[in-house]
């Protein structure tokens, strides 16, 4: 028995070894083993790009809906949030914010708002002012500038880069320039230029530069009007108008 034990251990694994061995492994077996190939996938040529030119983020809030007047320029990048009113020939340039979640913001008539400027308002103001923003008619404020429950009154420039607080009131044909801070309720009287942090006079303007205050807001209006033709409000129709001119032998 001890014989046969030994016998058959010696033959076990030799025979699985040639069975291991003999197992077929020819090119033509092994391709006929071999997974199918992954299907090819291929882009309609009808299929309308995503392009971020057709978004625009209007947010509602609650009862409150952003509004935006027709003429308006809205830059697609652009959030406007709750109770947010942009009146005929403004501007809201790329990437600002207007969050209009807790009070009222208004941009008036050919007022611009430029790239990335934060404008929001606070529920109460600490001075006892109202706590909404108000832009009014022909203001202009520089790109990077944070604006917060103040109000700014007609044919006013406001440097880049500048910071209105809670219940800052900037007067009618005035100045801030770049880099200023205006401390919550601080008045900034006409006819001035005020700089610095915290913002003080400077000097008086003259009458030739109150006059080109407005003069720059009608400039900037005039520019985001060539926007109008790139950036539709809708969807993306404007792939397909090139698509056509393109068959017709349209220039674009």
């Amino acid at each position: 028995m001890a014989t046969l034990a030994r016998a058959s251990r010696r033959l076990l694994p030799r025979s699985l070894t040639t069975i291991v061995i003999g197992r077929p492994f020819s090119a033509e077996t092994a391709k006929s083993q071999s997974p199918p190939p992954a299907p090819v996938i291929r882009e309609s040529p009808d299929r309308v790009k995503w392009d971020y030119r057709g978004q625009r983020k209007l947010i509602p809030l609650g009862q409150w809906a952003p509004k935006v007047a027709v003429d308006a320029y809205v830059a697609p990048n652009v959030v406007l949030a709750g109770q947010v009113v942009v009146h005929d020939g403004a501007s809201v340039w790329n990437s600002a914010v207007l969050r209009g979640d807790l009070n009222k913001i208004t941009v008036g008539f050919c007022s611009n708002v430029q790239e990335r400027c934060v404008v929001h308002a606070a529920w109460s103001s600490p001075t006892g002012l109202p706590a909404e923003t108000l832009i009014e008619r022909f203001v202009t404020v520089g790109a990077y500038s944070l604006l917060r429950s103040c109000t700014i009154e007609p044919e006013c420039i406001i440097g880049q880069h500048s910071i209105l607080m809670e219940g800052s009131l900037v007067e009618t044909h005035s100045i801030l320039e770049a880099g200023s801070v205006v401390p919550p309720g601080r008045r900034i009287p006409s006819g001035e230029l005020w700089a610095g942090n915290p913002a003080r006079l400077v000097r008086t303007l003259t009458h030739e530069e109150t006059l080109e205050i407005p003069k720059l807001a009608v400039a900037i209006n005039d520019l985001s009007k060539s926007y109008f033709s790139e950036f539709l409000p809708y969807s993306t129709v404007y792939l397909e108008v090139e698509k056509m001119k393109k068959s017709l032998g349209i220039s674009i």
